[in-house]
């Protein structure tokens, strides 16, 4: 009997200390959660009681350098739907897909979901959100949005860039001052039921969103309208692959402006390109955005191509600087120059410039004497200046994917190769850097770092922060600038298609032939001319890069120049700039008129007897080697236009076949 109870007494024991050891886990287990992980399941606890919808920010206005807008936030929606209180799921998915063209079936699956609010779809014009609040719908929430909107939709794209679905700046000025133009956004948090639904009288929180500031440029609008203009004809006239502009003030370094076609919607920068319509299904997602990448890259800042004569600025004051050539020293062309054995010919080497000074070597474009120019300075000292004129180097101009350049370094830099960069060729730049550098001839030798963006201002106008204008360094004497800026103004009066009268146009031409592969590539060109006005105190540098020409002519001086003289002329006088004639432009005003015969066709020899019978002079622009039995393919003017006696006609010649 006594056994018993000892068996009971040890099963009591056992069952009791399992009864403190399990009270003991549960007493363990609620300090854990209540002490120890207290905060983790007060969040979950939160987060189940509490409804956190974002109120977003507004992003901030783009100015142009005069307060025109170019970038404003337009009104939109975000839309949301809280699955709890939805009556007819059916119903709402329908009505969703109508309204918004989205697919039904994933409509369906999203409000079905148990959460407290699912995302239907972003950046909702208000006409839509209309349309859904008349249907009277239960479980919809709209919250107020704001989409980015480019007023003038393509207008200068490749500076404003754009932004994403969530108001992110993806290029351009949108992606470069993003810091500035994104605001922080607000939220508005509620406490909820199990249900997700509202409780009453429970305490909520609403956070202001904070709008982005506002952005003023350096560009002009009315001058970047000039430039967008005059180069929308140039790509349709010379059925050209793409076409360039900038406009800069060479004092201050700022953006004027800068023009691309063919270019983009900003309001629409995921468009398929129509070359692409056909074949964008098959392409990788890869592919695609490859395409689109391509199509918003800013060919001013981040292509590069050989400038041909256009660098023979940097050769003349590299040379004028170091002082191992004067304009008036005289030097005698036949036609060619021979360097290590190789013979390297200038482009009227059937006519050879015969004596000429420096100075008419550079209206002349004379090869052989830059050739001669760059010997004399050596290869350290021409690289020294390549190099402080900002070649080879980005410009730190504030736009995404500023390419550096191509600079041959000077131990690779042999005779040949010396003579090839002489003249602008071996050596591969962006149109930023070289508008940079021939502004620095502009303004008396001062390398400007361009700039894009003036200053920051709320919406007050009170200035929040400034980006002032730098200068990079000091590369050349203001007397070698202003001997360069008289060289280049006699380079173009009247002889060039840029020429204006009444304003002192100084500039260059340049044809290169463009280099794939290591190797030029036959009929493919880049067509370019720079210059600023007016010369003895430049207002503004110009520069036009023409790409592949498609036409017949591809010339930098009869298709790149007329485009950069429309730009000059019309901006000059936008900025009130008077036209001074000269008594040489007077005296010929005055000569009495003649008619300009046609010559296009002709062989060069017949067309010089044609235009001395008229009483008029010509001038045959090329870089390229020709003769006299070189047939006629363009003139400059036009036959059948009434000019004074004496002028001179532009004549644009290939070699015979």
């Amino acid at each position: 009997m006594s056994s018993i109870k000892t068996v009971v007494k040890r099963r009591i024991i056992v069952v009791l200390f399992a009864f403190f050891a399990v009270y003991a886990g549960l007493i363990g287990r609620l300090a854990f959660i209540q002490i120890i992980n207290s905060s983790e399941y007060q969040q979950k606890a939160m987060e189940q009681w509490t409804r956190d919808i974002p109120i977003p920010s507004q992003r901030g206005i783009i100015y142009d350098r005069n307060s025109k807008k170019l970038a404003i936030s337009a009104t939109a929606y975000e839309i949301y739907v809280r699955p709890a209180e939805v009556k007819d799921p059916e119903v709402l998915a329908q009505a969703l897909s109508d309204v918004l063209e989205m697919d039904r079936a994933q409509l369906l699956q999203k409000i079905s979901v148990k959460k407290d609010t699912v995302i239907i779809k972003k950046k909702v014009d208000a006409d839509k959100v209309k349309a859904l609040r008349e249907k009277e719908l239960s479980g919809l929430i709209f919250i107020d949005d704001c989409k980015r909107f480019y007023p003038q939709t393509n207008f200068a794209s490749y500076i404003l860039g754009f932004t994403n679905t969530d108001n992110e700046g993806q290029d351009g000025v949108e992606l470069t001052y993003e810091k500035y133009l994104n605001g922080f956004p607000g939220r508005n948090i509620k406490m909820t039921d199990a249900h997700g639904q509202e409780l009453p009288g429970s305490e909520a929180k609403y956070y202001e969103p904070q709008d982005g500031l506002n952005l003023v440029l350096s560009v002009d609008e009315v001058i970047q309208h000039f430039a967008e203009k005059a180069i929308e004809n140039a790509l349709v006239e010379n059925k050209a692959k793409r076409v360039t502009a900038i406009v800069v003030d060479p004092k201050t370094g700022d953006i004027l402006a800068m023009a691309v076609k063919p270019d983009f919607d900003n309001n629409d920068p995921r468009k398929i390109p129509e070359e692409l319509l056909d074949k964008w299904s098959t392409m990788s997602s890869k592919e695609q955005y490859d395409a689109l990448f391509k199509t918003w890259r800013n060919p001013a800042v981040s292509d590069t191509y050989e400038p041909g004569s256009t660098f023979k600025i940097i050769t003349s004051v590299a040379g004028l600087e170091e002082n191992v050539v004067k304009p008036d020293d005289r030097f005698h062309c036949v036609g060619h120059v021979t360097v290590s054995g190789k013979r390297i010919k200038c482009w009227r080497s059937y006519n050879p410039h015969g004596p000429e000074s420096f100075a008419e070597a550079v209206k002349n474009s004379c090869n052989p004497v830059f050739v001669e120019v760059g010997q004399r300075l050596g290869k350290e000292k021409l690289y020294k200046y390549i190099k402080a004129f900002g070649f080879g180097t980005p410009t730190n101009i504030k736009l995404p994917g500023e390419a550096a350049g191509i600079v041959r370094g000077v131990n690779e830099m042999g005779p040949v190769e010396l003579a090839n960069i002489s003249f602008g060729q071996g050596i591969s730049v962006t149109p930023i850097q070289l508008i940079s550098a021939v502004s620095a001839v502009a303004n008396g030798g001062y390398l400007m770092e361009p700039r894009v963006a003036k200053k920051v201002i709320d919406d007050m106008g009170k200035t929040v922060h400034e980006f002032p204008t730098r200068m990079v360094r000091q590369v050349i004497s203001k007397e070698t600038a202003a001997t360069m800026r008289q060289i280049l103004e006699a380079a173009v009066a009247p002889t060039a298609g840029s020429y204006i009268p009444g304003y002192k146009v100084a500039g260059k031409t340049g044809t290169a032939q463009k280099a794939e592969g290591g190797f030029y590539v036959p009929g493919k060109f880049v067509s370019s001319f720079i210059g600023f006005a007016p010369a003895n105190d430049p207002k503004i540098v110009v520069m036009v890069v023409i790409d592949e020409p498609g036409g017949a002519q591809h010339f930098g001086g009869v298709i790149a120049a007329p485009v950069a003289k429309s730009i000059l002329y019309d901006t000059l006088r936008y900025l009130d700039v008077k036209p001074q004639y000269t008594p040489e432009e007077a005296k010929l005003l005055q000569k009495p008129l003649v008619k300009v015969p046609e010559v296009e066709g002709m062989s060069l020899q017949n067309a010089i007897k044609e235009l001395a019978k008229a009483k008029l002079k010509y001038s045959v622009d090329s870089e390229f080697e020709h003769s006299l039995e070189s047939v006629i393919l363009d003139q400059t003017p036009k036959a059948g236009a009434d000019i004074n006696e004496g002028s001179i006609v532009i004549l644009y010649a290939k070699p015979k076949e």
